[in-house]
């Protein structure tokens, strides 16, 4: 495993026990954020893009935001209160972690359309999934048939999640809009 592969793991781990072990709520809503990023970007790496996706708008955007809302409703802190709250020297730390993750991550990412991608490096698999597929499922598009014939409820499952979750926010942001 890279370098870059450890440092995702071992701030995974670290977010994970940050967010279990922290009091206050608005700093355990931040750390648990900062994870649902750390699993989109370890999906990512593992390529499964779908996968990141779905959990860097769930769990990172829509999750976050509906906490956010719900304690902004329950809470209001004094602007006192809340400066006192803030350790500027966590939130440098936290983001000096951050750039240098994003600037390990750059590098181990292959360049669109390379030949050392994981899609070529084992050529009888991909003729295989781009002559069987069409005739599997009818599907012209290869992509568009893996996803539906062979992940076709992996994907359901998380359209359904993105669909709930966007639905969920409105109705939440139209009471907070009409409260």
């Amino acid at each position: 495993m890279s370098l870059f592969a450890y440092s995702l793991a071992v701030f995974i781990l670290a977010t994970a026990v940050a967010t279990a072990l922290f009091r206050d709520v608005l700093s355990v809503i931040i750390v648990f954020g900062a994870y649902s990023l750390g699993m989109a970007i370890l999906y990512t790496f593992l390529l499964a893009p779908d996968v990141a996706m779905t959990e860097a708008a769930i769990g990172a955007g829509v999750t976050t935001l509906l906490l956010l809302l719900t304690i902004a409703r329950t809470t209001r802190p004094t602007t006192d209160r809340l400066r006192e709250r803030i350790h500027v020297p966590g939130v440098v730390a936290v983001g000096a972690f951050v750039l240098v993750l994003c600037t390990v991550v750059l590098p181990e990412m292959y360049t669109v359309g390379s030949l050392e991608t994981p899609v070529w490096s084992n050529p009888e698999v991909t003729q295989h999934y781009i002559t069987e597929t069409y005739k599997q499922t009818g599907v012209e598009n290869a992509v568009t048939s893996v996803l539906a014939a062979y992940r076709g409820f992996d994907t359901f499952g998380e359209a359904v999640v993105v669909f709930a979750a966007g639905v969920s926010t409105l109705v939440v942001l139209k009471r907070e809009v009409f409260a």
